[in-house]
């Protein structure tokens, strides 16, 4: 390994090629669930190195994992007896394209210094989430990464344009189009999206940028049930031409729990409820943004209305509406939380489902009695989308145990499966889903990313024995 490590440090310079206890930032995921041991941690400086890097290691057969900006939660950038390559040092934003409302960037840029960037020019970046200080457009990419602005903009794959990909010979195929049509052949673009490092290394791309809103409508607001909750949400989406950029579920496990681990947290209302949503909309267009001669913008005036309505009939039992940033902030706060809510306590078992928007109540309903028969000392906690039916439910354990915690999995798995979900929403598969993937994908689809994995990444080098699990 010496030899290999020596050739890499002649394309890409010794002082970028870490080894020993300088990989122990690597070596541990996000959550301290995966824990590994690199051979060594390289830090390429351009798509050049990363291809230099790739030749050696498919010349030599020496596993590779690409790794971002490390936030993930499913395992996926675990490595052992494998060569970490980080893009962080592929952090440049290349352009902006003001007019055709594009953005060519870096994969190691962070996901707020675009945010940031596109802001300059009164455009955003619609994607979000709680991480976005530290995760990287090479990783968001490569998970398919959702956030909370799904409802309105789509997933990554639906807000990118062109991507760059080194390939596991070290090829490089470039396909860095700002174009919205190409039907010239298979797209090879959404393969590379959501494929975890698997079929090749993402290091640049072209992603769309869409016009700031001019004025947001944000509020925490308590109904008696999901189903008023959709019903709000339609309505909303009817009366506003689809504007509704976050619809947020958090019911009462997730405040309690949010109260309880997160300091000088507050809670949404006075009284406590069972269902909490936060809803945010953008308004665009200069007649929804601009006050009128009562001082009320007009978006928020529309969803005072509506919400007022609502209570009046009972279909609303509170509603708090931010009146400055400070207090939409604080709005946002609580859900951006999640990351330590979910996973505050241990053990636990995690997961990412979606279900069809109408069947998140029902889940909910399902799930409970089919977990306390495994476990009667377990708890849940449930952070929903609501908007798009992705549901994130993590499971506090009395029962440390292996049997029990793959129970509970296979619970989930089948009241998902039950409710025509799917058992990975955004997080991705990584390795904690590998067992999920050969229990519940469909076979033939699964004979048919083996097959694409071994056409492309023949020596299984790339972030070997992730995503896709080994035939029987």
């Amino acid at each position: 390994m010496s030899e290999v490590l020596e050739q890499i440090a002649a394309v890409i310079g010794a002082d970028r090629v870490f080894s020993g206890t300088d990989t122990a930032p690597y070596a541990t995921d996000w959550t301290g669930q995966y824990t590994g041991d690199p051979l060594a941690v390289l830090r390429p400086a351009n798509t050049a190195e990363v291809s230099a890097i790739m030749k050696i290691a498919h010349a030599t057969g020496t596993p590779v994992v690409p790794v971002s900006g490390h936030t993930g939660l499913t395992g996926a950038t675990l490595a052992t007896d494998a060569l970490v390559l980080s893009v962080d040092r592929l952090n440049t934003i290349d352009a902006i394209d003001v007019a055709g409302r594009s953005a060519t960037v870096g994969a190691g840029v962070i996901l707020s210094k675009l945010h940031d960037a596109a802001d300059a020019h009164d455009l955003i970046f619609p994607l979000t989430f709680g991480a976005r200080g530290s995760a990287m457009i090479g990783g968001v990419l490569s998970t398919n990464a959702g956030g909370s602005n799904v409802v309105r903009y789509g997933n990554t794959r639906d807000l990118c344009l062109g991507i760059e990909v080194v390939m596991a010979d070290g090829r490089i195929m470039n396909l860095m189009s700002a174009l919205h049509k190409d039907n010239s052949g298979l797209n090879l673009r959404h393969l590379m999206i959501g494929a975890e490092g698997t079929l090749g290394i993402i290091t640049a791309a072209v992603m769309k940028l869409k016009p700031k809103p001019r004025a947001y409508a944000t509020a925490m607001i308590a109904l008696p049930s999901l189903e008023d909750a959709l019903s709000l949400l339609h309505e909303m989406q009817d009366s506003t031409g689809g504007a509704v950029e976050a619809f947020e579920y958090m019911p009462r496990s997730y405040i309690d729990k949010h109260m309880s681990v997160i300091p000088d947290a507050k809670p949404p209302f006075e009284d406590a409820y069972d269902v909490n949503i936060l809803i945010e909309v953008g308004a665009t267009a200069q007649r929804d943004a601009t006050p009128g001669t009562d001082g009320q913008v007009p978006v928020v005036a529309q969803l005072e209305e509506t919400l007022g309505t609502m209570l009046e009939e009972g279909r609303v039992l509170d509603a708090v509406i931010a009146q400055n940033e400070a207090q939409r902030a604080q709005m946002w706060q609580r859900r951006e939380d999640a990351g330590e809510v979910m996973t505050r306590g241990t053990p636990f078992v995690n997961t990412d489902v979606a279900v069809p928007l109408d069947k998140v109540a029902t889940f909910e309903r399902a799930i409970t009695p089919r977990l306390k028969a495994i476990d009667p000392n377990c708890y849940e906690v449930i952070v929903s989308h609501l908007g798009d039916g992705n549901i994130h439910h993590t499971t506090f354990v009395g029962k440390n145990g292996p049997d029990a915690m793959k129970a509970m999995v296979e619970a989930v798995e089948d009241v998902v499966q039950e409710l025509g979900g799917s058992f990975s929403a955004e997080h991705g598969v990584g390795i904690s889903k590998l067992d999920t993937m050969r229990r519940r994908k469909d076979p033939v689809a699964l004979d048919a990313m083996r097959a694409i994995k071994a056409a492309l990444d023949p020596k299984n080098i790339l972030n070997p024995g992730k995503v896709i699990p080994a035939a029987d």
